[in-house]
């Protein structure tokens, strides 16, 4: 049977700004190269204490994004929804920041 987890979604349409979206891949492929780097360090056997430091950076930018995306979405897409009398998506925003959190 097929996961339909990812698929079952809210009936309101999202919109992204595209150069917001634009800002957010940049800063995610910023962050995929850095844990590039941080595994080059563990496959070199870096130090352990650089190491750390560098994981707590990645971590650190990916809450940062994290926050973006949280925003934008209570900015845009929940303030449509709600205009629309969607509350199952409010619901499922709810449940997707238990999540994060």
């Amino acid at each position: 049977m097929e996961h339909t987890e990812h698929t079952e979604h809210h009936a309101h349409s999202h919109y992204h700004d595209p150069r917001e979206k634009k800002r957010q891949l940049n800063r995610l492929a910023r962050i995929i190269g850095h844990l590039q780097y941080v595994r080059r360090m563990i496959e070199e056997d870096e130090d352990c204490a650089g190491v750390l430091i560098q994981l707590s950076a990645a971590r650190s930018a990916l809450n940062g994004l994290g926050k973006e995306i949280i925003n934008e979405h209570i900015t845009h897409c929940l303030t449509h929804a709600i205009e629309d009398g969607d509350m199952e998506a409010l619901k499922e925003f709810q449940n997707a920041i238990e999540k994060y959190l």
